[in-house]
């Protein structure tokens, strides 16, 4: 796939999964926004329910009084008789006095003083027939200029004591002997619970801009999250109306949690395909470079076959010149050549298979004791022809004093002459490498360090990958295909081993092989 390509299908896989990603985001706010609104319209539509049912309920009690006294006929008086039962309120800035008044007649009912606030064990009055109201100027007394209006009885279960006279007369009483705290917010829990509302809430009844005593315990007025709403609205016109107010603490809590499960199913979903997203991208990126790198493996084990086949082709056709053919030294030579020639291809494709074998678990190896002095003597015997070539020198400095370790002494062999060997092929002019040992804790740790042309930090970080190789310029200046220190961690994670480098760019590379000692 062209680069250009690529990068157009990614720019447009990403700004749709911004797209996917916004659009999210915006439902989450707009169903945030929309659970706030029902909400308050749910709270709203309870104040005006909680406010109803305190009207109802102060004429229920009323009611509820006459009823008793509809079922107590026939109980004889034991202090005093009623025969008018009379509400009056005064209304001193108009000069007014407003009476209320119920006729009695004959049968006697019980009632209970605490209603008309009277000093009595219990009071007896007359079946009510009929009301009459009165308006009095300029005087407290109740006697002056009546005028009467006269109201037949609705039936005989329902009392001449209607609502507004009700509200008329509680409207003179504190609001706390009106209403308890804990009646008032049980109502409004009922109400709440009705609209599926169940959150902690606060309540205050105020009149004027002022707190009564009836309001919960921590209540505090959020303007954010506090409603309002006038209750008792059909008591004395000349007194200030009640409010009350509602106040939810947890209100966006209880909000947000109410759409949690939608929201934490968009974002897992979201993160799937950002991370499915990413990853794809990666796996790309990484193909890609896989890619290429094959391709250099390719060229420089091509590179690397074509070289020693040449060298064959040649030998075996100056095999065949008479002159040489008959020379017996010459002609050592040229086989000598040749299998050195094969044995270096065999090398190359041994490699291969080693790196195959050790990535699908199929190489076995045998781990015996070994002194590594003796093995890093033996490694660098191995290139010193190399070194030799090269106008090179390997500084020994061996100061640990326990060396021994289980190892694979083939494979640690070549371990440690893949170290070196890169020594070589990363140093410009005569290369100068030291070779360290030393005993850190319980291991033996081997420090191979060059004057070389080092490595940038990306590159330490691939190193031990495989066919990763370090270029400067074509990637036939440097022999090799990558496989060597690959092949060299793989073999020191079998032992239980690490190896480290720590390089600067143009002053060289310092690889460092750690093995645990056995006693």
């Amino acid at each position: 796939m062209q680069k250009r390509v690529l990068y157009s299908l990614i720019a447009l896989m990403s700004l749709s999964l911004a797209g996917i990603v916004v659009v999210q985001i915006y439902w989450i706010i707009n169903s945030v926004n929309d659970k706030e609104d029902q909400f308050s319209f749910a709270v709203s539509q309870t104040l005006v329910s909680v406010s109803s049912e305190l009207d109802n309920r102060e004429v229920e009690k009323v009611y509820n009084v006459l009823d008793h006294i509809r079922d107590s006929l026939g109980v004889q008086p034991d202090s005093r008789t009623i025969s008018e039962l009379m509400l009056i309120q005064r209304n001193q800035n108009l000069d007014e006095t407003s009476a209320y008044s119920n006729s009695l007649i004959n049968e006697n009912y019980k009632l209970n003083p605490q209603l008309l606030d009277l000093d009595l064990d219990s009071l007896t009055f007359n079946k009510l027939l009929n009301k009459k109201s009165s308006l009095v100027k300029g005087s407290d007394s109740v006697k002056k200029r009546k005028t009467f209006k006269e109201l037949s009885q609705l039936d005989k279960y329902k009392k001449e004591l209607d609502a507004e006279i009700i509200s008329n007369y509680n409207s003179l009483l504190p609001i706390s002997q009106r209403i308890g705290k804990e009646e008032l917010q049980a109502i409004i829990k009922e109400e709440l619970v009705n609209r599926s509302i169940e959150t902690e809430f606060e309540f205050a009844i105020y009149q004027d801009g002022f707190a009564t005593r009836i309001q919960s315990d921590d209540f505090d007025f959020i303007p954010s999250g506090t409603w309002a709403y006038s209750i008792y609205k059909n008591g004395n016109l000349d007194t200030e109306p009640y409010e009350l107010y509602i106040s939810m603490p947890d209100r966006k809590i209880y909000i947000l949690s109410s759409i949690t499960g939608m929201a934490l199913l968009s974002l897992i979903f979201t993160t799937v395909i950002v991370v499915a997203y990413s990853n794809a991208i990666k796996q790309i990126f990484k193909q890609r470079q896989i890619s290429q790198i094959k391709t250099d493996f390719i060229n420089n084990m091509t590179h690397e076959f074509k070289t020693p086949i040449a060298t064959i082709n040649l030998a075996l056709d100056s095999l065949k010149h008479p002159k040489i053919s008959s020379d017996p030294e010459k002609v050592a030579n040229y086989h000598r050549m040749i299998r050195e020639e094969n044995k270096r291809m065999h090398s190359q494709v041994e490699n291969v298979l080693r790196i195959s074998k050790l990535e699908k678990d199929d190489l076995n190896i045998e781990k015996e004791r070994h002194d590594m002095d003796d093995i890093m003597i033996d490694s660098i015997s191995h290139i010193q022809l190399i070194l030799e070539e090269r106008g090179g020198v390997v500084k020994t400095h061996f100061g640990a004093l326990r060396t021994e370790v289980l190892v694979n002494q083939s494979h640690i062999t070549n371990v440690i002459v893949n170290v070196l060997e890169n020594a070589i092929k990363y140093t410009e002019g005569s290369p100068v490498i030291d070779v360290f040992t030393e005993n850190v804790k319980d291991k033996l740790v081997i420090k191979v360090r060059d004057q070389g042309i080092g490595m940038s930090k990306q590159a330490q970080r691939k190193v031990f990958q495989k066919f990763f190789r370090e270029h400067t310029g074509d990637i036939h200046n440097v022999k090799g295909h990558g496989l060597g220190l690959a092949y060299s961690k793989r073999i020191l994670d079998d032992c239980n081993g690490e190896i480290h480098v720590e390089s600067t760019k143009g002053k060289g590379s310092t690889f460092s092989i750690h093995l645990p000692i056995i006693t």
